[in-house]
């Protein structure tokens, strides 16, 4: 199907919406792709500024789904960082929606 596929490349790409094989999007094993999805994959993009997108849920989880998806998340971040980062390494945190305005999570 890639091949097909590749002809939207040119509008499905700057939208980060293109499959690729290293983020599992693109695989001959759907039995197991399917599986980690419903095992909570996390799929993330960063960008050379140093800036992480990611989905920590959707509308119809609860507070207290939202509250334990954003935590386990920010761990994992501060766990993978690099031992060359001197300084600050998560200089500050927003969260919106999809075409939301962000909202600055505060250190508290």
């Amino acid at each position: 199907m890639m091949p097909k596929l590749a002809a939207f490349g040119k509008v499905l790409g700057p939208k980060g919406l293109m499959p690729n094989p290293k983020l599992g999007t693109v695989t001959t094993d759907l039995e197991t792709a399917i599986d980690n999805i419903k095992k909570g994959q996390i799929e993330y993009r960063t960008n050379k500024e140093g800036l992480v997108n990611l989905s920590i849920g959707k509308v119809s989880f609860s507070a207290d789904a939202l509250i334990e998806n954003y935590n386990s998340i920010f761990e994992i971040i501060k766990t993978k960082r690099p031992s060359s980062v001197k300084g600050e390494y998560i200089k500050g945190i927003s969260v919106s929606s999809t075409m939301g305005p962000g909202i600055k999570v505060t250190k508290d």
